[in-house]
């Protein structure tokens, strides 16, 4: 996310007030880090920091992929599209 967000390492690190070596190392999972630096992490990457519980993973994959069960209830009709209507 880093990365697709144009931020480097420095910068990101200049964010939360902490060397890049340190974030790199969080980042890889070699060194631990705080909730709370996560939450800064996110927030400086503009996204949240979010627990999901493992029953519940493969369905937050789901629709963060755009694949959610069920009918987009939002969405035009067949009908609709065929007629052109709003």
């Amino acid at each position: 996310m880093r990365e697709a967000r144009g931020k480097t390492l420095t910068e990101i690190g200049r964010v939360l007030g902490m060397a890049s070596q340190n974030l790199s190392a969080i980042l890889l999972g070699k060194k631990d880090s705080r909730a709370s630096t996560l939450e800064a992490l996110a927030a400086a990457l503009d996204a949240e920091w979010v627990l999901v519980p493992n029953e519940r993973a493969q369905e937050v994959r789901q629709v963060l992929e755009g694949k959610g069960i069920g009918p987009d209830r939002s969405a035009r009709s067949a009908v609709d599209i065929f007629l052109d209507q709003e």
